[in-house]
């Protein structure tokens, strides 16, 4: 207060009585909703990330499983052509060698059998290893969807703050909740 009467605002008090009449403005608004949501967009961008790392782990067992069952089926022709020569063999073999072509056939056949078994077993592997990778994908396509509206409703929130035009905060507010939406649906996915 000055001597003779007269009060001198400055910039700092003028802003703290605005705030006691009329409320905190358009901008603290924005300010806080953008950090809000920046925060969550954090959230969905880290779980959106590790879904598709798992997802990608997941495939990537599912081809290695699957090229060991290749090896195994490579494995398995190599003993059924050992043994088709094998039976050449005893067609055009001496009698007292025919004894020692059935024999190398027999032991190729019960080779192939385990064979068998094993390549099924990693095909196996690898369908259970796919399916696995596709679950994990599913929720990630929500959580990059979300991540999307989020970032929208960010860059609406900041058009806001410049041209003080209420109906885009408005619009902000619903590109969150549906970004909101689709994460908590991708997290109960």
């Amino acid at each position: 207060m000055s001597e003779h009467g007269f009060h001198v605002h400055g910039a700092h008090e003028h802003e703290l009585e605005h705030q006691a009449h009329h409320g905190p403005g358009l901008a603290q608004y924005v300010a806080i909703f953008t950090a809000i949501l920046s925060t969550i967009g954090a959230i969905v961008s880290y779980q959106g990330g590790n879904t598709q790392n798992e997802a990608l782990l997941y495939k990537n067992e599912a081809v290695l499983k699957k090229a060991q069952a290749s090896d195994e089926w490579n494995f398995y022709q190599s003993k059924s052509t050992k043994a088709h020569l094998m039976e050449l063999g005893m067609e055009i073999a001496t009698p007292e060698k025919k004894e020692f072509y059935k024999q190398q056939i027999a032991k190729y056949d019960a080779d192939k059998k385990d064979i068998k078994v094993k390549a099924e077993a990693l095909e196996a592997e690898s369908r259970a290893a796919n399916d696995k990778s596709e679950q994990f994908m599913h929720p990630h396509h929500l959580l990059a969807q979300s991540m999307t509206l989020l970032q929208i409703s960010i860059a609406l929130a900041s058009i806001t703050a410049l041209t003080r035009k209420r109906w885009l905060f408005s619009l902000a507010g619903v590109a969150a909740a549906g970004g909101i939406l689709m994460w908590v649906v991708a997290l109960l996915a």
